[in-house]
């Protein structure tokens, strides 16, 4: 036999000065990196959740100590203007119906009007004087628990794209909701309940639909199950068969699965549709008496509005509010709450071109008084403690009229959500658009900023929590984002 050809390299390292001067430098390079990654320096390492698939919304350790436990997500769709709510602008006042000099002549939806005053009254709130619109009475009297950010930007001015990247981070389709993240990364303190529930408005589902709550790339077990006051979890009961019947076979059926289980106990897809099954029958008990509000006391479901009879729609989303409230008590991990539906000409949601006064006066009695009921009933319960409440928009709105209408146009370059509850500086205003309100000039934060930080308070660093795909370590956050220390405590 022949033996093998030794290369000119291996040759090099038989020659004992050449394997010591080596050895030495391959030591070097050992003490470099270990000292790079002591000061924290080497590139973040794979910290993907290790994630039991009998078991996946077991709970799961954080990267650091958390703030909050748990998240409500207040999603206005359709795109809520600035300038008639949070953002103050007393130069709109000054300017109205004159053109903004330099300005652009045609916008997202058309040529550009005049300018155009904040349509309703603004007044300083609470201790901290905050200038907020007479539009939202109810939150307006919150505003020394919260956290405002005035100077966000949004990568689209059009409302799926802008859906997408609000809750997903990328203006494509096909990528983890921040939902579908946080579940992924933390799992879940209630085992008869989804980890993460997403409620549709009333009047129906946002531009972008699933999307919003949609697990990407993510396995399926993260993405958010719908449900609501008004269209319950769908397919619970079995049609036709009696509850004794339907638990005996779901006995049966759990024998029959543990048994074929023990036999096949590296198959992880089949231990996770297993769990699902489980799960499912969990939630065949859990679930209706969740979504039964017959058991609220009357002064609850008149703090909330539910029992507004002149107002079937903003009955229905205070009765939705009640149904969030009701998940966080029970451990659900992420509840995502939508106020407005798809775009309609701004009918059935925040989109207001044409007629945003008349249309917004609808919109603000819908969320007002049940929004602002939920942040106070969480409060006095001591949930607020441990659960972090978030209100966002996709993008906002210009400080001129669109030509030949009462309405405004979208603006990405600068607009406001905020945060209150665990860990969150109250009180503070944090951002600046320019005194027009038309685009960020100070502190400019991607919306990448805001679910960074939401995260943060989560205790998941948002460069650590990714997942690969297609040959790339993926994140909520892309290769960009920070924390907004300015609103946390």
């Amino acid at each position: 036999m022949t033996p093998p050809k030794i290369t000119r390299s291996g040759f090099q390292l038989l020659d004992r000065r050449n394997f010591l001067s080596n050895a030495g430098t391959s030591l070097g390079s050992v003490a470099l990196a270990s000292l790079l990654g002591n000061d924290g320096l080497l590139a973040a390492s794979e910290s993907s959740p290790i994630i039991d698939p009998a078991r996946p919304y077991a709970p799961r350790a954080t990267h650091f100590p958390a703030k909050a436990k748990q998240v409500i997500v207040i999603f206005c769709a359709g795109a809520v203007s600035q300038l008639e709510t949070w953002d103050y602008k007393p130069e709109l006042i000054k300017w109205d119906d004159k053109p903004l000099p330099g300005g652009p002549e045609v916008t997202f939806q058309g040529p550009a009007g005049n300018l155009a005053k904040p349509q309703y009254t603004f007044r300083q709130r609470g201790q901290t004087g905050k200038w907020v619109s007479d539009l939202i009475p109810h939150l307006a009297e919150l505003t020394d628990d919260i956290a405002f950010v005035h100077s966000l930007t949004s990568k689209s001015n059009t409302h799926g794209p802008a859906e997408n990247f609000l809750s997903t981070g990328f203006v494509l389709d096909g990528f983890p909701s921040l939902g579908s993240w946080v579940t992924y990364a933390l799992g879940s303190e209630s085992q008869e309940l989804p980890a993460y529930v997403a409620i549709p408005d009333p009047r129906g589902v946002p531009q972008n639909g699933s999307n919003n709550w949609g697990p990407g790339f993510l396995p399926a077990a993260f993405q958010g199950t719908t449900m609501s006051s008004k269209d319950p979890i769908r397919h619970l009961v079995a049609q036709g068969v009696s509850q004794n019947a339907d638990q005996a076979a779901r006995r049966l059926l759990q024998q029959l699965n543990e048994k074929h289980f023990e036999n096949h106990d590296q198959d992880e897809q089949l231990a996770a549709r297993i769990a699902s099954y489980e799960l499912a029958a969990r939630m065949q008990l859990s679930v209706p008496g969740l979504s039964d509000l017959s058991s609220e006391p009357a002064h609850i479901l008149k703090l909330y509005g539910a029992d507004d009879t002149k107002n079937a729609d903003k009955a229905a989303f205070a009765k939705n509010c009640i149904l969030a409230r009701r998940l966080i008590e029970r451990g659900v991990r992420f509840v995502q709450l939508f106020n407005g539906a798809y775009a309609s000409g701004g009918k059935l949601n925040w989109d207001g071109h044409n007629a945003l006064k008349e249309q917004y006066d609808v919109h603000a009695e819908i969320l007002d008084q049940p929004a602002a009921a939920l942040i106070r009933d969480l409060k006095q319960r001591g949930l607020l403690e441990d659960t972090l409440v978030v209100w966002c928009t996709e993008f906002g709105r210009m400080p001129f009229f669109q030509k030949g209408s009462q309405g405004r146009d979208h603006n990405p370059d600068g607009f406001t959500c905020w945060m209150t509850g665990a860990g969150v500086k109250a009180g503070v205003s944090h951002g600046l658009t320019d005194e027009l309100g038309q685009k960020a000039i100070e502190d400019i934060h991607p919306l990448y900023h805001f679910n960074a930080t939401i995260l943060h308070l989560l205790g998941l660093d948002y460069e650590k929590l990714s997942f690969e795909h297609n040959g790339i370590q993926r994140r909520l956050t892309n290769v960009e984002g920070k924390i907004i220390p300015q609103i946390l405590l």
